[in-house]
């Protein structure tokens, strides 16, 4: 079984203006979006599009965390959420004219018997089970919350995702991840230099290995994405050129595409086709990628 973990799951309120939107007016949109997700959510919707099964753990809280739970109800796809008893699942409220405006909110504060509630559930994950830890953490969980979360498991051979930016994702590298994707940006942050090139990306993703990483992936946006795996091989991937709708959510389609062509053949080069396809897929639609828009882009790379 796949395990996702979204500490802060949102719904995504989408408005586009094909004019200039102005402060201190009304403005009328000229049409809206709902999307349910937060990262690991989308990787879970993600694979139940490859025929994935997985089970997505989590927080929710008040009517939009009823929404969310509705929202992505899908026949593979179990949820297993923590139910809180104050506040309400965040909406963040993304604005589109021209450029793109976000407005995130904040979710409700995460108590610490509540955590230990999902510690517990962690509990039940077996050997040759796949945890992926994707996304932020609210504000009101502790600095080491993915670090206590992969301790709870680390005693398991299991297949550990992480998803996650700068200090959060460097923290993780002692429990040896079977994966990480960072950007490039990402990655200059951490090392404190500009990366820029191949062999600097190459250079940098190995540091990450020293560090405890075993397969790292790095996004380089219209450049596509590079691998480097436990092997120590390189493999590349590039883009298609199609009109971009959105990328929310493509890292994730990334990740999603990964785990499912890795656990099908095996296959490190494969599984980064695969899940660059997932994320080119989802950057060419209003929301995440669909099976059908997953196998042409993949046709096509």
């Amino acid at each position: 079984m796949i395990y996702t973990v979204t500490l802060s799951p949102s719904i995504d309120y989408v408005v586009r203006f094909n004019g200039t939107m102005r402060f201190n007016i009304t403005n009328r949109s000229d049409s809206e979006e709902f999307y349910f997700g937060g990262k690991g959510i989308n990787v879970s919707q993600v694979l139940a599009e490859l025929d994935l099964n997985s089970t997505a753990f989590g927080f929710i809280a008040g009517f939009t965390g009823d929404a969310i739970e509705k929202g992505i109800r899908n026949s593979r796809i179990r949820t297993d959420f923590i139910r809180l008893s104050e506040g309400f699942t965040r909406i963040n409220i993304k604005i589109k004219s021209g450029g793109e405006t976000e407005i995130n909110g904040q979710g409700p504060d995460i108590p610490e018997a509540a955590l230990e509630e999902l510690m517990t559930k962690l509990d039940g994950i077996q050997d040759g089970d796949t945890l992926v830890l994707a996304g932020s953490i609210p504000k009101t969980c502790p600095d080491d919350v993915y670090e206590r979360m992969l301790e709870r498991v680390g005693h398991k051979n299991i297949m550990i995702v992480v998803d996650a930016t700068k200090q959060l994702l460097v923290n993780s590298l002692s429990k040896h991840p079977f994966l990480i994707k960072p950007n490039r940006m990402e990655l200059s942050e951490i090392f404190h230099k500009e990366v820029d090139g191949k062999e600097d990306v190459v250079k940098y993703a190995g540091k990450l290995q020293e560090m405890g990483a075993r397969n790292v992936i790095v996004s380089l946006g219209r450049q596509g994405a590079l691998l480097l795996d436990e092997t120590g091989g390189v493999h590349t991937c590039g883009t298609l050129k199609q009109p971009v709708i959105s990328t929310v959510g493509a890292g994730d389609s990334m990740v999603a595409g990964f785990i499912a062509g890795y656990q099908k053949t095996g296959d490190y080069g494969y599984a980064l086709k695969l899940g660059s396809a997932c994320g080119n897929a989802t950057s060419f639609l209003p929301g995440l990628a669909t099976r059908e828009k997953i196998e042409e882009v993949l046709a096509q790379l």
